[in-house]
């Protein structure tokens, strides 16, 4: 920036820049001018140093003749919903974005006066304050109708017509489908439905429909599946052309270049369900002699760079999905079947392509070399988790009894060495509880249970981080393209509200600037046989941002690593098909490399694969939850023990204990009572009756409504069973000051918190 003297009271170009940059929103040249307590002469000069940094680029002018950072967004614009963070709360992103890099995060306040409102993909007006360069908070100004696009709902006849009843529980209303589009339908069926123009016959007021497709019958085993694919747009067929690009498509030769790895007695293993297997590993001592206690580990990898070269039909389909989406019942893959479950797939005994990783680690389980290299195996033999971990423990069958003491006994030494390292380091260990549903022939969910996780799972994950981290360490080391998995450690603002109340409960927590993983480990460790523990490790695990796809390289702070990628996945991941690319360019491995205009798209690219991911994250959740609530619809009227998983200003979120199900307890089943949501303490108190409601805590409830088809659960809070009195009304009643509820107060008055039945405090 050219650097001019500019008349005495006047700030420095640096001064101003900073200032303007670190104003939640645009500044007018008043604004600054009173900041900086400018008069006369001073306002004159102000004027044209403003004009000379718009000039420079360091700040730009808006339609309003205010200043704002360049790529700022405005006070007020349109968002999309992409889905929520960990701790719940709705993340957005612009709708408009012309901005250089990734668009910002913009975090949106809940409404006040619904119930679980928005969902991914609606789009909202907003006003927007800033928080950071790349943050942003929203505060909803109008929610836009969200009836312009598609309607999923089921349809019921009704006299010649009928009616759509929307499948999203944030529609509240119903839409009439008249006669002329209601032919062919049967009550029941799932169906996508868009709002007729108003007009004489069909005013706005009659919400008339027209249904432009039908998605699914009623007796569908499939069809709650089919809910949140049509409800997320999740593309599910393929073209002609990228089929007939599929099935054109062969076994490669041993040529190329290509390393002969068919000798070597790699294995996969995977999931009894899985169809696509992507990885797979084995393990030796090191004989070198100055790596004395080390070994040489190979991960291959299903070569699909080879396949699906970039700008061919199968690459922009593959582009579109972003990645595979997994559900209870079905999956839809990135790929078409013909590579996913066929060539790409590794399966046993046969030849297959593949990008192998030769990775040699120290004693310490340190990564000391690695090599990349094209290659053809043939899997020795395709093995579930629970067998390789049978096997481990003594009870090999017939696959794994000749593997025992050649390939899976080695894998378990390896892994030893990799899991101490990986302690060694500090990676996060929070773990999450998973669960699953699972399904009959009928496609009706039989049980809700936990996913295991096994010893043998943890054994493949550290040698895919291990190969993940050598594929970023091989593309950064050549200054190459990369798009990283990136995880960003928590923000200020979040860590410093959890780390003043984990102080007032005896814990110490590290200030932002100074946190590492192994700090929160430890607070994990400590209160892991206390009495606080869901609590402590429930606040904890909702610090931690979203791990994201990024060109831009800021390490991964849950797993304590400074470069990391995705290498392992590529049949289901897009990014990790990237990464092969721009491997095999980086290297000189052959065909099917990145090309220049991909590595001009980095940002577009690991915007859009996020975004995606994100989608059907946000699917299978919907899923999950429909299953769930058709799992309990049996159970109406019956009580379950569970623990507060969520509070707000509506109500409790409260996750089961037996079967892991998620449900909303409404604010008016709870105690009558004035509730104050008292976020910094993450709990819901009573004004009057001295209940108090807070994460994790255990709680008894009663199932009053499962929706199967909305994926609506609903509890009702048993007050004799819940709700714990706030140590100041308890000491208020010990003192003989009871509430007073419904009477005349001293002053004449009456309790209003009373008189409308449940209230809340607004935000």
């Amino acid at each position: 920036m050219n650097k001019k003297k500019h008349p005495e009271g006047l700030p420095a170009k640096e001064v101003l820049c900073d200032f303007i940059h670190d104003s939640a929103t645009p500044l007018s040249k008043r604004d600054i001018a009173r900041a900086f307590s400018l008069e006369g002469q001073d306002r004159i000069a102000l004027k044209a140093l403003l004009r000379e940094l718009t000039e420079d680029g360091a700040i730009e002018k808006t339609a309003g003749k205010s200043y704002k950072v360049p790529d700022s967004l405005p006070e007020t614009g349109l968002v999309e919903i992409v889905g929520l963070d960990a701790d719940g709360e709705m993340i957005a992103k612009p709708l408009h974005w012309h901005g250089k890099g990734a668009p910002p995060k913009i975090y949106v306040a809940a409404p006040s006066r619904t119930e679980n409102a928005l969902n991914a993909g609606d789009q909202i007006l907003v006003k927007l304050k800033r928080l950071s360069k790349d943050e942003y908070e929203a505060r909803i100004l109008k929610t836009l109708d969200e009836a312009a696009g598609k309607i999923i709902g089921v349809f019921k006849p009704y006299k010649d017509g009928g009616y759509v009843y929307p499948t999203n529980k944030k529609i509240k209303e119903d839409y009439f489908v008249p006669p002329a589009f209601s032919k062919g339908l049967g009550e029941g069926d799932l169906v996508a439905a868009e709002l007729l123009p108003p007009s004489a016959q069909y005013p706005r007021s009659k919400k008339a429909v027209r249904i432009a497709e039908r998605i699914g019958k009623k007796n569908d085993p499939r069809l709650i599946s089919l809910i949140a694919i049509h409800s997320h747009g999740i593309p599910t067929e393929f073209s002609a052309a990228v089929l007939k690009e599929a099935e054109g498509m062969a076994e490669p030769a041993l040529e190329g270049g290509r390393e002969d790895l068919r000798a070597v007695p790699l294995v996969t293993i995977d999931g009894a369900d899985a169809r696509d297997y992507d990885d797979a590993v084995f393990a030796e001592p090191d004989i070198h002699p100055k790596n004395e206690g080390g070994w040489h580990l190979i991960v291959a990898i299903a070569d699909v760079s080879f396949y699906v070269r970039p700008q061919a039909d199968l690459d922009k389909e593959a582009f579109k999905r972003g990645n595979s989406t997994y559900f209870a019942d079905r999956v839809v893959p990135m790929l078409p079947e013909r590579l996913s479950n066929d060539l790409c797939s590794l399966m046993p005994h046969v030849n297959r392509a593949c990008l192998a990783c030769h990775l040699w680690i120290d004693k310490d389980g340190h990564l000391i070399a690695h090599k990349f290299v094209r290659g053809l195996m043939r899997s020795a033999e395709r093995l579930t988790y629970e067998e390789v971990e049978n096997a481990h423990k003594g009870y090999p069958d017939d696959k794994t009894g000749p593997l025992l003491e050649t390939v899976i006994k080695p894998l378990y030494k390896a892994y030893g060495i990799l899991k101490r390292a990986r302690e060694v380091r500090g990676a996060l260990e929070i773990d999450l509880p998973e669960r699953k549903a699972l399904i009959d022939g009928k496609g009706i969910v039989t049980a809700i249970v936990p996913r295991q996780r096994l010893e043998s799972h943890q054994l493949i994950e550290e040698f895919m981080v291990l190969a993940n981290v050598a594929a970023a360490e091989a593309l950064e080391k050549k200054d190459a393209p990369c798009i990283y998995r990136v995880h960003a450690s928590p923000s200020f603002d979040r860590l410093e509200n959890t780390r003043e109340f984990l102080k007032e409960m005896g814990y110490s927590l590290p200030k932002a600037e100074h946190l590492k993983p192994k700090n929160i480990n430890h607070i994990l460790q400590i209160s892991s046989d206390k009495p606080d523990k869901e609590l402590i490790h429930t606040l904890l695990l909702r610090t931690q941002s979203q791990a994201v796809y990024s060109p831009d390289n800021i390490g991964h702070f849950g797993l304590a690593l400074e470069k990391y990628a995705h290498f392992t996945s590529p049949i289901r991941r897009y990014a990790d098909l990237i990464v092969h690319r721009a491997l095999v360019r980086t290297y000189g491995l052959g065909a099917g490399m990145l090309e220049d205009f991909e590595q001009e798209t980095l940002s577009e690219i690991a915007e859009h694969i996020s975004q995606t991911e994100r989608r059907s994250m946000l699917a299978e959740r919907d899923v999950m939850d429909r299953f769930t609530a058709q799992y309990l619809s049996v159970n109406i009227g019956r009580d379950f023990k569970g623990r507060v998983s969520g509070v707000t200003h509506f109500g409790l979120f409260v996750t089961l204990d037996e079967s892991g199900a998620d449900g909303l307890v409404p604010m008016r089943s709870l105690p009558r009572d004035y509730y104050i949501h008292d976020e910094k303490r993450h709990a819901l108190v009573g004004k009057d009756n001295g209940y108090s409601y807070r994460l994790a805590q255990p709680v008894v409830v009663r199932l009053v409504e499962a929706d199967p088809l909305r994926g609506s659960t609903v509890f009702e809070m048993l007050e004799a069973s819940s709700g714990v009195l706030d140590k100041r009304k308890r000491s208020r009643r010990e003192k003989g000051r009871p509430r007073q509820s419904g009477k005349k107060r001293p002053d004449g008055g009456k309790n209003k918190s009373r008189k409308n039945g449940p209230q809340r405090k607004r935000r």
